[in-house]
Formats: C-alpha cells, sequence, structure tokens
C-alpha cells in the first residue's frame, strides 16, 4: 500500500474525482494535494507584445489565488470523505512539476484526472496523465 499518495489538482471534475479516488482507495496514506501554476499561461493571459511585468505580477497573484482556493477545494472535499491531505503549489511546466514533486517529496504513488481526449484534440493539446505516466519514477494510476 502506498504511504504518500500525490494528487494533482486543476479546476477539472476529473481531479475532483481522481481525489474522491485517492481518499477512497488510500485512506491511510498522506495524501498530498498538489496544483501547478503553468508561467506560459501568465504570458498568453498577458500577450507576447505589450505585456507588462505589472500585468505579469498581478496575473501571477491571481493565479496564485485561483490555486490557494482550488486546494481549499480539494481540503474540503477529502474532509467529506474523512480524510485530511497536505496541499501545496508550485510554479512550473505542469507534467514536470508533477514529477520532479514525486521525485522530491517522496511520493510512491500518483493518481491523476484524465479529461480523455481522443483523436486531433489528444496530438494537439498532449496529455498531461499520459506524459506524468511516462516519465513517472513511481506508480501512476489514471482516473477518467
Amino acid at each position: 500500500m502506498p504511504t504518500h499518495v500525490l494528487v494533482p489538482i486543476d479546476d477539472s471534475n476529473q481531479s475532483t474525482e481522481a481525489l474522491e479516488f485517492a481518499c477512497t482507495e488510500y485512506p491511510d496514506a498522506t495524501i498530498t494535494a498538489l496544483h501547478v501554476l503553468d508561467p506560459g499561461d501568465f504570458y498568453a493571459a498577458t500577450g507576447v507584445e505589450g505585456g507588462t511585468m505589472a500585468n505579469y505580477d498581478q496575473l501571477q497573484e491571481h493565479h496564485e489565488t485561483r490555486a490557494e482556493s482550488l486546494l481549499e477545494e480539494a481540503r474540503d472535499e477529502a474532509s467529506a470523505h474523512g480524510v485530511e491531505i497536505e496541499t501545496d503549489h508550485v510554479v512550473g511546466g505542469v507534467s514536470r512539476s508533477i514529477v520532479d514533486y514525486a521525485d522530491e517529496h517522496d511520493v510512491d504513488h500518483i493518481v491523476i484526472g484524465s479529461h480523455g481526449r481522443t483523436g486531433a484534440s489528444r496530438i494537439l493539446l498532449g496529455s498531461v496523465a499520459e506524459t506524468v505516466a511516462r516519465r513517472s519514477p513511481v506508480p501512476v494510476t489514471i482516473v477518467r
């Protein structure tokens, strides 16, 4: 049985389902909900040309506030299942940050939600869950 389970969290139903799965399947493990702030989102919002550093700082603050809100929702969801979880957020590329976090924090299992994209959208947008599963140093459960 895993002793430390990492559950990446975003604002999707799939990440909520992944957290529910982790709380149900691994109630005795330490569960950490992690939200990754992708700096690319800040640049996309400011525009490549004409975005100012002030805008960037405001956007980063907005994203960090949103991350705290998402993690608070995750704590509430886990509490509804009788489980107390740890939470954290990092800034970086999503897939790499999840894998690095698992490696650096003695995580022994990752439970991640998948959006279930197929066809062209999967090819164009990629799959964070699939990339994490391929690169992870620990077992990964993908919840759809």
